[in-house]
């Protein structure tokens, strides 16, 4: 590993802890019954954190399932499979406030992302 690899997750967990922080913030502070929009904020962030937190996570297992070799495109599909993590969440809180969320829908939600993603990172 690089340092700039390290330097780049290091910096991914730190955007992470600070999203965190502001999810934190933003559930003991706000009410979602008296401000409508908290909940949405909430939802943002928290798939905001998601997506960041799991970036390096998936960086650092495409990485050892490699060998211990970063390929060129790993950061790029590390970002992308976050982005996806961040995104479901972020549905998934929304569905919840809006008091629409099952199960079913749930699995819909991560089919649809898992072929979209297994479509974007076939091999050419």
């Amino acid at each position: 590993m690089e340092t700039r690899d390290r330097r780049t997750n290091l910096s991914f967990f730190a955007a992470a802890l600070a999203a965190w922080f502001v999810v934190g913030v933003i559930v003991v502070t706000r009410d979602p019954i008296l401000e409508p929009t908290a909940g949405y904020a909430g939802a943002v962030m928290m798939g905001a954190a998601v997506g960041l937190t799991t970036v390096p996570l998936f960086w650092l297992v495409a990485f050892a399932r490699a060998r211990r070799i970063a390929y060129r495109g790993s950061w790029g599909r590390a970002m992308r499979r976050g982005a996806w993590a961040g995104l479901v969440v972020g549905i998934f809180v929304v569905l919840r406030l809006l008091g629409m969320f099952q199960p079913q829908l749930a699995l819909f939600i991560v089919a649809l992302v898992l072929v979209a993603e297994s479509t974007l990172s076939m091999e050419r």
